[in-house]
Protein backbone atom coordinates (compact mmCIF):
# COMPACT_ATOMS: atom_id res chain seq x y z
CA UNK A 1 0.00 0.00 0.00
CA UNK A 2 1.19 3.27 -1.20
CA UNK A 3 2.00 5.89 1.87
CA UNK A 4 -0.49 8.77 0.92
CA UNK A 5 1.97 11.56 2.28
CA UNK A 6 4.78 10.59 -0.72
CA UNK A 7 4.79 13.72 -2.84
CA UNK A 8 6.94 11.88 -5.20
CA UNK A 9 4.00 10.23 -7.29
CA UNK A 10 2.33 12.47 -9.68
CA UNK A 11 -0.96 10.55 -8.78
CA UNK A 12 -0.91 11.55 -5.08
CA UNK A 13 -4.28 13.81 -4.46
CA UNK A 14 -2.71 15.47 -1.51
CA UNK A 15 -0.47 17.29 -3.96
CA UNK A 16 -2.01 20.94 -4.90
CA UNK A 17 -1.98 20.58 -8.72
CA UNK A 18 -0.58 24.73 -8.51
CA UNK A 19 2.51 23.86 -7.38
CA UNK A 20 4.96 23.08 -9.90
CA UNK A 21 8.50 22.49 -10.35
CA UNK A 22 11.87 24.63 -10.66
CA UNK A 23 11.95 23.75 -14.52
CA UNK A 24 7.98 24.29 -14.55
CA UNK A 25 7.97 27.43 -13.23
CA UNK A 26 11.46 28.74 -15.28
CA UNK A 27 9.25 27.72 -18.10
CA UNK A 28 6.71 29.30 -17.38
CA UNK A 29 8.57 32.60 -16.51
CA UNK A 30 9.98 32.87 -20.14
CA UNK A 31 6.90 32.13 -21.95
CA UNK A 32 4.79 34.41 -19.88
CA UNK A 33 6.64 37.13 -18.26
CA UNK A 34 9.54 37.75 -20.47
CA UNK A 35 7.77 38.97 -23.61
CA UNK A 36 6.27 41.33 -21.22
CA UNK A 37 9.56 42.94 -20.54
CA UNK A 38 8.90 46.05 -23.07
CA UNK A 39 5.90 46.55 -21.33
CA UNK A 40 6.96 46.86 -17.95
CA UNK A 41 9.92 48.79 -18.46
CA UNK A 42 7.74 51.25 -20.10
CA UNK A 43 5.57 51.01 -16.83
CA UNK A 44 8.55 51.60 -14.78
CA UNK A 45 10.16 54.98 -17.05
CA UNK A 46 6.76 56.52 -16.87
CA UNK A 47 5.86 55.91 -13.05
CA UNK A 48 9.87 55.97 -11.76
CA UNK A 49 11.63 59.49 -12.35
CA UNK A 50 15.26 58.26 -11.15
CA UNK A 51 16.01 56.60 -14.69
CA UNK A 52 18.95 54.65 -13.11
CA UNK A 53 16.95 52.61 -10.37
CA UNK A 54 14.61 51.03 -13.54
CA UNK A 55 16.99 47.92 -14.71
CA UNK A 56 16.92 47.37 -10.57
CA UNK A 57 13.55 47.76 -10.35
CA UNK A 58 12.47 45.44 -13.37
CA UNK A 59 15.15 42.80 -11.34
CA UNK A 60 13.14 43.37 -8.29
CA UNK A 61 9.65 42.90 -10.29
CA UNK A 62 10.70 40.02 -11.51
CA UNK A 63 12.35 38.05 -7.90
CA UNK A 64 8.80 38.75 -6.82
CA UNK A 65 6.99 37.32 -9.60
CA UNK A 66 9.13 34.35 -9.39
CA UNK A 67 8.83 33.71 -5.62
CA UNK A 68 4.84 34.59 -6.00
CA UNK A 69 4.66 31.61 -8.74
CA UNK A 70 6.82 29.33 -7.08
CA UNK A 71 3.81 29.29 -4.50
CA UNK A 72 0.97 29.56 -6.94
CA UNK A 73 0.87 30.01 -10.98
CA UNK A 74 -1.44 33.28 -11.87
CA UNK A 75 -4.00 32.91 -14.29
CA UNK A 76 -3.10 35.95 -15.68
CA UNK A 77 0.54 36.59 -15.77
CA UNK A 78 -0.12 40.03 -17.33
CA UNK A 79 -2.03 41.48 -14.42
CA UNK A 80 0.28 39.63 -12.29
CA UNK A 81 3.35 41.51 -12.91
CA UNK A 82 2.20 44.86 -13.30
CA UNK A 83 0.15 44.80 -9.95
CA UNK A 84 3.63 43.28 -8.61
CA UNK A 85 5.45 46.18 -10.34
CA UNK A 86 3.02 48.55 -8.87
CA UNK A 87 3.59 46.93 -5.34
CA UNK A 88 6.82 47.48 -5.83
CA UNK A 89 7.05 50.84 -6.73
CA UNK A 90 4.60 51.69 -3.69
CA UNK A 91 7.22 50.34 -1.08
CA UNK A 92 9.59 52.23 -2.47
CA UNK A 93 7.97 55.37 -1.84
CA UNK A 94 7.42 53.99 1.59
CA UNK A 95 10.50 53.03 2.27
CA UNK A 96 12.27 56.47 1.13
CA UNK A 97 12.74 58.23 4.75
CA UNK A 98 12.91 61.83 2.94
CA UNK A 99 10.91 61.15 -0.86
CA UNK A 100 12.72 63.78 -3.54
CA UNK A 101 10.08 66.17 -5.00
CA UNK A 102 10.55 63.93 -8.74
CA UNK A 103 10.82 60.57 -7.46
CA UNK A 104 7.80 59.57 -8.34
CA UNK A 105 6.15 60.51 -11.17
CA UNK A 106 2.52 60.00 -10.93
CA UNK A 107 1.42 58.92 -7.43
CA UNK A 108 -2.45 58.42 -9.20
CA UNK A 109 -0.83 56.00 -11.32
CA UNK A 110 0.90 54.16 -8.22
CA UNK A 111 -2.55 53.97 -6.65
CA UNK A 112 -0.74 55.31 -3.17
CA UNK A 113 -3.83 56.34 -0.11
CA UNK A 114 -2.65 59.41 0.62
CA UNK A 115 -3.90 62.04 3.16
CA UNK A 116 -5.76 64.78 1.49
CA UNK A 117 -5.43 67.83 3.09
CA UNK A 118 -7.83 70.19 2.66
CA UNK A 119 -8.51 74.11 0.54
CA UNK A 120 -6.59 75.66 3.81
CA UNK A 121 -3.60 73.30 4.43
CA UNK A 122 -3.03 73.45 0.59
CA UNK A 123 -2.58 76.46 0.11
CA UNK A 124 -0.61 77.02 3.59
CA UNK A 125 1.88 74.42 2.46
CA UNK A 126 1.91 76.17 -1.29
CA UNK A 127 2.96 79.32 -0.12
CA UNK A 128 5.38 77.75 2.75
CA UNK A 129 7.27 76.05 -0.32
CA UNK A 130 7.14 79.28 -2.10
CA UNK A 131 8.84 81.47 0.58
CA UNK A 132 10.99 78.45 0.20
CA UNK A 133 12.03 78.69 -2.77
CA UNK A 134 12.36 82.31 -2.82
CA UNK A 135 14.69 81.96 0.14
CA UNK A 136 16.67 79.31 -1.30
CA UNK A 137 16.81 81.33 -5.01
CA UNK A 138 18.01 84.70 -2.46
CA UNK A 139 21.08 82.71 -1.07
CA UNK A 140 24.85 82.96 -2.48
CA UNK A 141 25.42 80.03 -5.22
CA UNK A 142 27.42 77.63 -3.65
CA UNK A 143 26.01 77.96 -0.05
CA UNK A 144 22.75 77.18 -2.22
CA UNK A 145 24.07 74.44 -3.59
CA UNK A 146 25.38 73.08 -0.51
CA UNK A 147 22.07 73.49 1.10
CA UNK A 148 20.13 71.65 -1.65
CA UNK A 149 22.74 68.79 -2.22
CA UNK A 150 22.80 67.82 1.34
CA UNK A 151 18.97 68.64 2.22
CA UNK A 152 17.10 68.02 -0.84
CA UNK A 153 19.06 65.75 -2.55
CA UNK A 154 20.39 63.78 0.96
CA UNK A 155 23.87 63.39 -0.40
CA UNK A 156 27.17 62.98 2.30
CA UNK A 157 29.12 65.64 2.72
CA UNK A 158 32.19 63.93 0.75
CA UNK A 159 29.86 63.32 -2.22
CA UNK A 160 28.97 67.15 -2.15
CA UNK A 161 32.75 67.96 -2.19
CA UNK A 162 33.22 65.82 -4.68
CA UNK A 163 30.82 67.20 -6.94
CA UNK A 164 31.36 70.98 -5.92
CA UNK A 165 35.22 70.00 -6.03
CA UNK A 166 36.27 71.37 -3.04
CA UNK A 167 36.91 69.87 0.94
CA UNK A 168 34.25 68.67 3.35
CA UNK A 169 35.30 71.48 5.06
CA UNK A 170 34.11 73.90 2.85
CA UNK A 171 30.85 72.22 2.15
CA UNK A 172 30.07 72.45 5.84
CA UNK A 173 30.96 75.96 5.98
CA UNK A 174 28.51 76.07 3.14
CA UNK A 175 26.18 74.38 4.42
CA UNK A 176 26.16 76.51 7.81
CA UNK A 177 25.89 79.84 6.05
CA UNK A 178 23.25 78.82 3.89
CA UNK A 179 20.92 77.32 6.61
CA UNK A 180 21.71 80.60 8.94
CA UNK A 181 20.47 82.67 5.73
CA UNK A 182 17.68 80.79 4.92
CA UNK A 183 16.80 80.51 8.76
CA UNK A 184 17.01 84.61 8.73
CA UNK A 185 15.33 84.60 5.46
CA UNK A 186 12.31 82.77 6.87
CA UNK A 187 11.92 83.35 10.03
CA UNK A 188 14.15 86.51 10.75
CA UNK A 189 13.04 90.34 11.02
CA UNK A 190 12.25 91.96 8.12
CA UNK A 191 15.26 93.31 5.94
CA UNK A 192 13.53 96.52 6.36
CA UNK A 193 13.34 96.63 10.33
CA UNK A 194 16.99 94.87 10.96
CA UNK A 195 18.29 98.59 8.86
CA UNK A 196 16.32 100.96 11.13
CA UNK A 197 17.85 99.63 14.30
Amino acid sequence: MADITDTSRDDNPLRPSTVMTAPEVRAWFVREVLPLEADLMQYLHHNWRNQSDIADLRQDVYVRVLEGAKREIPERARQFVFTTARNLLVDRVRRERIVPFDAVADADALGLEMDVPGPERTMLARDELRRLQTALDRLPERPRQAVVMRRVEGLTGREIAARMGISEAAVSKHIDAGIRALANLLYGEPADQRRRR
